[in-house]
């Protein structure tokens, strides 16, 4: 890791702050659109206040929940799992994603 990009003097510590970054972005953005999105239906009327609390997932949906969940926890240990140096981490991994399709 080059001196520019070592704020920690610890690569693992890097990556730990780097995934609380990425979930917290992550966590941010869902619960800005979730309200946003609770709010716009409360007011039309097609659901009452707190309706959404009590919502029961079929299986179908619940199958698209986790479908999504595994989705982010996959990019996020993607930051704990890449190597290489900060200015182009995925590096290696690009390279060998390049040779296997070779």
């Amino acid at each position: 890791m080059s001196e520019e990009f070592d704020y920690f003097r610890d690569r693992n510590i890097g990556k730990l702050f780097d995934l609380l970054l990425q979930a917290n972005a992550e966590l941010h953005v869902t619960h800005q659109r979730l309200h946003a999105l609770e709010a716009l239906l409360v007011r039309h009327g097609v659901l009452a206040e707190g309706e959404l609390d009590g919502m029961e997932p079929t299986d179908d949906e619940q199958r698209v929940l986790d479908g999504r969940r595994d989705a982010v926890l996959a990019r996020l240990m993607r930051i704990v799992t890449e190597s290489g140096p900060a200015e182009h981490p995925l590096r290696d991994q690009w390279e060998s994603t390049l040779g296997k399709s070779a």
